[in-house]
């Protein structure tokens, strides 16, 4: 007897998944470089005010330095589940919204490695009595180029998705059985009601002997 022989799945199938699980786990790696660099320092800042007041020095996480990284994280690592959620249209909808985001990310880790940041966004001037204050800023490259690093991973995991996601199943689907469908039993057929037996008459065991006879028994047994 010949066992059937499961199915695979096709090969633009397989390749479909194998990209959909690069670009969630492109959105993965990159949220969480997003929020890991936003929570530490960019820049050392040194505020020198008119006498008599002494210098002041400060230290820029990521989240005062750019605020918008920690909410870029916290998207794309939204947008990984996103991904596999949704298809078609909706699911090249979320690409352009990873790609974006890591270009924000990029821009902003740009920014702080060639000390170009927004200090009045940061709320360094703030202060009364600051307008006046010479203010140096020394940034730190590392932090900052994690986020570079984790904006470009976004715009490649979104450009993916843009390009290819239209093609990708989802990830829970199921491979699709090639086979014909199994057989479905019949249902049972409902029982007839069975009638109340009669009592046997003359007649009855006069047929009987006779059948009796028919098949070479002796009726009197």
């Amino acid at each position: 007897m010949s066992h059937p022989v499961p199915s695979t799945p096709a090969p633009a199938t397989a390749r479909g998944r194998r990209e959909l699980t690069v670009a969630a786990l492109l959105c993965v790696l990159s949220g969480g470089l997003a929020l890991s660099a936003s929570g530490e320092p960019w820049a050392d800042v040194t505020i020198v005010r008119e006498p008599p007041l002494p210098p002041t020095a400060e230290v820029l996480t990521g989240s005062q330095a750019a605020p918008l990284v920690a909410a870029c994280g916290l998207l794309l690592l939204a947008a990984a589940l996103a991904v596999i959620a949704v298809r078609g249209a909706g699911r090249v909808v979320v690409g352009l919204l990873v790609a974006a985001s890591g270009g924000v990310l990029g821009w902003s880790g740009l920014r702080a490695v060639t000390g170009s940041l927004d200090l009045a966004g940061a709320g360094v001037r703030s202060g009364i009595g600051l307008g006046q204050a010479e203010v140096t800023v020394d940034p730190l490259a590392t932090w900052p180029a994690v986020a570079l690093v984790a904006g470009v991973l976004g715009v490649l995991a979104g450009a993916l998705v843009v390009l290819r996601g239209r093609e990708w199943p989802g990830m829970g689907r199921r491979y699709e059985r090639t086979g014909q469908p199994a057989e479905v039993a019949p249902a049972p057929a409902p029982a007839r009601p069975t009638r109340p037996a009669r009592p046997e008459t003359d007649e009855d065991r006069h047929q009987a002997a006779w059948k009796a006879l028919d098949r070479g028994d002796d009726p009197t047994v």
